[in-house]
């Protein structure tokens, strides 16, 4: 079974800007950042109870039914009493702010190579938009030991040891989420072969994205992470206390999902968008950035094996309910997403029919460039 790297291998993005200092960036915004400002109405005001992103308590006995709502609806919610400890979340929070403080020559000893995944360097999708993103971000496939002896000769062991740790509670919430989320939908582990017999999911691939967002001197004009899906079942995020996630509400427009301490914000992906039949949308989400405040975020990017083949499971599949989507495995669809980006879904569709279904709206991102 070939293993995620060589699935991300197979399928390269090709970045071709430098990286920048964003120490040396702190006086005017270059032109090379500049986004123009959106429309006001693309904005939601994200205070009144209908336009507030769910949270929900996974001890919660209706905890299923909750997030089966919350999919249909949002796309994302965020969940407490996960099971996670919460010094998990500062040691990896701790660890991202010792990588991204390093001098930028240091952090390039880790850095991507041109048709890598792993280390150090821009966002994947920065390739799809003709102006620059106010980030950085640093991927982690398999063991990150060779990486970080380049970043920390003395401590390598240390980080290596916390990222260990956080991806396997990753792993094991992710399991209980999925589990969570076939109930929703009325789907049992034994109707998904790659689940396991007890749901355990073991053959699942993951990657770990940390992301930092320095402060901006013109945050207006500028895109920290432009509108985009993730490709998989399921993305966990855990985020700092800096706001600048957001989300597009079907008819209300962008949603912020503001830190919730000891929450984590969980979003539905391409796949699942796929295997739910397109009951679950794939949420469209972006970062905005801050002046005063660099915002940090680590994402786990959960998915079925690299060869096993995602399609409409056929509990949801009917005569009133067509299928949408051809089968296709997460290796191919990387593929795809690096052709298409954020109309993938609609390249491997083979249904128009919506039949009431909610669809992702593919919208790449409504900012403008001048």
């Amino acid at each position: 079974m070939p293993s995620l790297s060589e699935a991300f291998r197979a399928h390269p993005v090709y970045l071709h800007h430098k990286h920048s200092d964003f120490n040396s960036l702190q006086q005017k915004l270059p032109d090379s950042y500049a986004w123009t400002q959106p429309d006001s109405h693309a904005y939601a005001d994200a205070n009144s109870d209908n336009k507030t992103v769910p949270v929900i308590d996974l001890k919660d006995p209706n905890a299923a039914n909750l997030i089966g709502h919350a999919c249909r609806r949002w796309g994302v919610f965020q969940v407490v009493n996960h099971g996670v400890p919460l010094t998990l979340f500062t040691d990896i929070q701790r660890a991202c702010l010792a990588l991204f403080s390093l001098p930028l020559h240091q952090k390039l000893k880790a850095a991507r190579s041109p048709d890598g995944v792993s280390g150090y360097g821009r966002a994947p999708i920065s390739s799809f938009f003709p102006k620059l993103m106010w980030s950085e971000c640093f991927t982690i496939l398999d063991s990150p030991h060779h990486l970080f002896l380049q970043l920390w000769p003395q401590d390598h062991a240390k980080y290596s040891e916390i990222v260990k740790e956080y991806e396997a509670a990753m792993k094991e919430l992710a399991a209980k989420l999925m589990c969570l989320v076939f109930a929703s939908l009325g789907i049992s582990k034994e109707d998904v072969k790659w689940a396991g017999p007890r749901g355990e999911f073991d053959g699942a691939c993951a990657a770990l994205h940390w992301n930092s967002y320095p402060s901006c001197p013109d945050p207006d004009r500028a895109m920290g992470l432009a509108a985009h899906t993730d490709s998989t079942l399921l993305t966990i995020l855990q985020q700092n206390n800096v706001s600048g996630l957001q989300v597009l509400k079907e008819g209300e427009g962008w949603v912020a999902v503001p830190p919730l301490a000891g929450g984590l914000v969980v979003n539905i992906g391409d796949l699942l968008h796929i295997l739910s039949n397109g009951l679950y949308p794939s949420v469209l989400h972006r970062v905005r950035v801050n002046r005063s405040w660099q915002r940090f975020s680590v994402a786990y990017l959960y998915g079925p094996p690299t060869n096993v083949e995602v399609s409409p499971n056929e509990k949801l599949v009917g005569p009133g309910r067509p299928c949408l989507y051809r089968s296709v495995s997460w290796k191919e669809y990387l593929g795809i997403k690096a052709k298409h980006f954020n109309k993938a879904l609609s390249a491997v569709r083979i249904s128009s029919a919506i039949n009431g279904l909610f669809d992702v709206k593919e919208v790449q991102n409504d900012f403008h460039v001048g």
